[in-house]
């Protein structure tokens, strides 16, 4: 592979994963949405037990996804030979683990990195998007709210 066709493939299953991230992500926070506002009145466990269950679940669902994309490009592309090398390099890739055993020769490279460059976004997203629900989400309580704050209503 040449160096413009790994940037190139590259670039699209980047791309690929980006938008099935993103569109689980928008998933998630409407169920994260939907299960603040089914469990509000179950107390505070129930609340965040539903809330990081969720999250967690579509959002490892998504991080899933993204590895198996990555293992059958690394298939189709014919960068590694068999599905259970192409997924266990996809994974320790993608999670930037990258434990060095199976190693890419120099026509793949540069598109095998794109699978960690994937993981390394996806994780930020995901964790960014799962702190900043469930902060938004139980600040809402009255009992966390101190007295003046500018989150309360004003008379």
């Amino acid at each position: 592979m040449t160096l413009l066709h790994q940037l190139i493939w590259g670039s699209i299953f980047l791309g690929l994963c980006s938008l099935v991230h993103v569109l689980l992500i928008g998933f998630c926070a409407n169920s994260m949405i939907w299960a603040n506002n089914s469990l509000y009145r179950h107390g505070r466990f129930a609340r965040v037990f539903g809330l990081v269950s969720v999250g967690f679940g579509i959002i490892t669902f998504s991080h899933t996804v993204q590895v198996w994309i990555w293992a059958i490009a690394f298939l189709g592309m014919g960068v590694i030979s068999d599905m259970n090398s192409s997924l266990y390099f996809a994974l320790a890739t993608y999670s930037t683990v990258g434990y060095g055993d199976l190693t890419l020769g120099p026509g793949t490279r540069i598109f095998g990195t794109f699978a960690g460059v994937s993981g390394v976004l996806s994780l930020g997203v995901s964790t960014a998007m799962l702190v900043a629900m469930l902060s938004r989400f139980l600040a809402k309580e009255p009992k966390d709210i101190p007295q003046g704050s500018e989150d309360q209503e004003k008379p």
